[in-house]
């Protein structure tokens, strides 16, 4: 071999040997699931929800129980929703974190509009953990008529909190007015407003008014849910992300790559496909959409609507 050959095949090698390699895997997700329970009926006094005759629900369910789950993707932390209306279970989830650093936020129930709601919040607001607080769609409905409810939800505003809502398709219009009336909130819509997914048939009510909830900047969507809304509570629900994609592709073009969420909303997650099929379709339609895109729905939008704490 000619000597500028060999010199030239050495020189290639050493550059290759020390230079980063385009083939390395890419560093390991961070991964912030933003909706899981956790409970134990166990306890003194049991639990409010789930009630004993859900067989499924009813057992104890622990960080260590979730961690214990098969995914694609180890998860890095979770922030807790709260579903039950007793007061002191948002202290009980509290205790729980400081004992899981796992627990990264927690978002929890009082009841805005109610006298004793500012100091519940003023309480469990003292933990950095507490990032905000729950409500269901007929609260935001009856409520933004009563100044009391109005003034409790900005409270949340004035602490940097946010609000968590949960109900059906509905549910949207009242986000929007809303996130009107109170532009410096954070807003979390919960489980794509529990739309029906058929795999093919998108409500265009669902559609329209999704679409306008996200002209308010400060209004996050959770992907979560999508199992559930199959209805296919035997375990069933499909694992292919083209089943979803209708409704997935209306959520990206809706809020975007920087305001979608992920969450698995476990165990009730359950009834309908196992922890890697809601982890998994998620993943798969995010990463094609490139790595910055998956980071972000994944953990960095979390981090810009709860604010959760790394521990």
């Amino acid at each position: 071999m000619p000597s500028n050959r060999r010199d030239f095949c050495r020189a290639t090698a050493a550059a290759l040997a020390t230079a980063p390699s385009l083939m390395a895997a890419p560093a390991p997700l961070t991964i912030i699931d933003t909706h899981t329970h956790f409970y134990d009926p166990m306890r003194t006094g049991g639990v409010p929800w789930p009630g004993k005759g859900d067989k499924q629900l009813h057992r104890t369910t622990l960080p260590a129980d979730y961690l214990a789950q098969p995914v694609p993707q180890p998860v890095t932390g979770t922030v807790v929703v709260e579903a039950s209306p007793l007061v002191e279970d948002n202290q009980w989830i509290l205790n729980l974190a400081a004992k899981n650093p796992f627990i990264v936020g927690f978002v929890g129930n009082l009841k805005p509009g109610e006298e004793a709601f500012a100091g519940h919040l003023k309480r469990f607001a003292a933990n950095r953990l507490y990032r905000g607080i729950r409500v269901n769609e007929g609260a935001v409905r009856t409520g933004m008529a009563n100044p009391a409810f109005v003034a409790d939800i900005r409270r949340l505003a004035d602490l940097d909190l946010e609000l968590d809502v949960n109900g059906g398709p509905t549910l949207l219009p009242e986000v929007a007015r809303l996130a009107r009336e109170l532009p410096t909130l954070r807003i979390v819509i919960n489980h794509l407003a529990n739309t029906r997914i058929d795999g093919k048939n998108v409500s265009p009510t669902w559609r329209a008014d999704l679409e306008a909830a996200a002209k308010f900047p400060q209004v996050f969507l959770k992907v979560s849910a999508l199992v559930e809304g199959t209805g296919k509570n035997d375990g069933t629900a499909p694992r292919e992300v083209e089943f979803y994609r209708p409704w997935l592709d209306v959520a990206w073009n809706a809020f975007g790559p920087d305001r979608l969420l992920y969450g698995s909303n476990w165990p009730v997650s359950e009834r309908f496909a196992k922890l890697a099929t809601v982890q998994g379709i998620v993943h798969d339609y995010f990463s094609a959409r490139g790595r910055e895109a998956l980071e972000k729905f994944f953990a960095r939008n979390a981090l810009a609507a709860y604010k959760w704490i790394k521990r």
